[in-house]
């Protein structure tokens, strides 16, 4: 599932990079367009005027983030809904490590805007990340409203 997800977030971003040249869109709709940009930082672009050395450090902290995530989940038994949860966010997080190795920067392409309002431009993996953090959200707030089982209380 991993994998599936970041060809797809890979394959996407190499599609739009080709399609479009850097810094230009193509209007879809009144509220969408499809761009080409390049997120030297973080979520928003924060850090993205930072001199180069942000790079490393998000690098690092993809790392950082990554490796333990996917060891908890490949190693624990864990419910399915959070072996999806677990798939977006590696897989997320993995695609735009891949992006911040090869070239230093996150290709974004997805913009949502109102009239000259616009959201921070974003990707696939961008979206898998965030689905994963609402799933999880709405995962806790239901596992928290159920009794525990024996076996919790066993543990407690």
């Amino acid at each position: 599932m991993v994998l599936a997800l970041i060809s797809i977030d890979q394959s996407t971003k190499a599609f739009f990079a080709s399609t479009i040249p850097l810094g230009s869109a193509i209007e879809v709709t009144s509220w969408f367009n499809f761009v080409h940009v390049l997120n030297t930082g973080a979520a928003f672009s924060i850090l993205a005027d930072a001199g180069g050395w942000q790079r490393w450090f998000f690098i690092f902290m993809g790392v950082l983030v990554l490796l333990p995530i996917t060891l908890l989940c490949l190693l624990r038994k864990i419910d399915p809904a959070e072996c999806w949860i677990c798939a977006g966010v590696v897989a997320g997080g993995g695609s735009n490590l891949i992006d911040r190795i090869q070239t230093g920067a996150v290709v974004d392409f997805l913009d949502v805007h109102w009239k000259a309002l616009h959201w921070p431009a974003f990707n696939l993996a961008d979206v898998f990340i965030v689905s994963a953090m609402f799933a999880w959200v709405g995962l806790s707030i239901i596992m928290s409203q159920r009794p525990p089982t024996d076996l919790c209380k066993e543990s407690l």
